[in-house]
């Protein structure tokens, strides 16, 4: 347990004692702190509260177990939902807030994936069982802290380090060697902790366990940390990124792109690691189970990457409007992004700032109007394709005398060709 001797443990402590003086968790703590039992805040709301970080979820472990906490929930007229009773796990709502309650447990059994839990009222326990050293804080109803693991210490010195022997660790849940290079990029400084690093490359053969959904979420949010060029770079030297994506990432054009773009979305830093075909697009997207309007996204990227293909920068405005025409203008811009990383700073930024802002070119040609003209059919679509491309040539003209000519030479052509 700590206690606030100088200015920054007073600004830890007053930070927990906002974090506890909720109403909706000590309505929770009245609820369920009955005949001996005490719930505890957990986790990474204790860790982001010493960081003055932003609190998402604010999760909760009792010494009570399920049952009795759904039946003091029920009689304080709290909502509930039993979310992963066999993990001793139940979601209270309150206020339109939820709070994830599990009961203490040990693990008794594990495969690597799942792990069979028994119950118990050890705080100290429950700590030594969890990941990193800084998310097994607890914090009680009273704002007073307990680090049974020297997660304050790691807190301070930034340090992401696993609990006890990390190879154990990793053996029982093998999803921790992604956290672990997630986390060393969110709250981690320096360099990565070298026992982690070891004990995740000789676990690294437990990865291919997990499912590909896991992984994609994991890895999702590893990309987007705050260093994740860091943590990828010593994942690939490691050997851990390849045989996840199916493919040899390239980490230097994530860091690029960090570095000419600090607010790209994870998505994005994933295909600047390993995306430069549509064909890589399939993979990537089979690999990691990613969703349909994923995998569109990245599919439409690579087409553009393919289009500017030896294209040299700065990119003339004629070039960006065929882009914004063909592909659209978050493809556009995504392609462009990716392909024009290492390229002049401003001239891939006037070309982002040009897909942004100028008008997205529409064809002046409908269906109606070939229809209009005596075409049915299939003819209507490979008028309107030829179209397309006589409008890129002339530049996207809106002159209409020549729109009409072009319109009249693609009604004569399809005359030509039925006759």
């Amino acid at each position: 347990m700590t206690t606030p001797d100088g200015p920054g443990e007073r600004a830890n402590a007053q930070a927990l004692a906002l974090l506890a003086d909720n109403p909706g968790l000590q309505r929770i703590f009245a609820a369920i702190d009955i005949d001996g039992d005490e719930t505890r805040i957990v986790g990474g709301a204790v860790r982001n509260a010493l960081l003055g970080r932003k609190i998402e979820d604010i999760d909760l472990a009792t010494t009570a177990p399920p049952p009795l906490v759904i039946e003091r929930a029920r009689a304080a007229g709290l909502k509930m939902i039993p979310t992963g009773l066999d993990h001793g796990t139940v979601t209270l709502l309150v206020d339109g807030r939820a709070f994830e309650v599990t009961t203490l447990r040990e693990d008794i059994e594990t495969d690597g994936r799942r792990a069979k839990v028994c119950f118990g009222r050890d705080f100290c326990a429950d700590a030594r069982r969890r990941d990193f050293t800084i998310n097994a804080l607890f914090l009680d109803k009273c704002g007073r802290l307990f680090d049974f693991v020297g997660g304050v210490e790691d807190i301070a010195a930034r340090r992401v380090r696993f609990i006890g022997d990390p190879e154990t660790r990793i053996r029982e849940d093998y999803l921790r060697i992604l956290r672990f290079f997630r986390f060393s990029a969110d709250y981690g400084e320096g360099p990565i902790d070298c026992d982690g690093l070891l004990a995740a490359v000789r676990g690294r053969a437990g990865l291919a366990q997990l499912s590909r959904e896991r992984v994609r979420a994991e890895l999702l949010k590893l990309v987007g940390a705050r260093r994740a060029p860091d943590a990828v770079e010593a994942m690939s030297a490691a050997g851990l990124l390849g045989p996840l994506i199916a493919s040899a990432p390239n980490p230097a054009r994530l860091r690029r792109l960090v570095e000419q773009d600090a607010n790209a979305d994870p998505l994005l830093r994933l295909a600047a690691i390993c995306l430069e075909t549509p064909e890589d697009a399939e993979r990537i997207a089979e690999r990691l189970r990613l969703s349909k309007a994923e995998r569109d996204r990245l599919s439409r990227a690579a087409r553009v990457i393919v289009a500017l293909h030896g294209k040299p920068f700065p990119l003339p405005e004629h070039v960006l409007n065929v882009l914004l025409f063909r592909h659209g203008r978050e493809a556009a811009l995504d392609g462009l992004t990716l392909a024009a990383i290492g390229a002049s700073s401003s001239g891939q930024r006037a070309a982002i700032d040009f897909l942004k802002t100028a008008p997205e070119p529409r064809l002046p040609f409908s269906g109606a109007d070939l229809i209009a003209r005596g075409f049915s059919g299939r003819a209507v679509g490979d008028a309107l394709a030829t179209l397309r491309e006589r409008w890129i040539e002339a530049e996207f003209t809106d002159d209409r005398e020549k729109l009409g000519r072009m319109l009249d030479s693609a009604v004569a052509r399809s005359a030509a060709a039925n006759r």
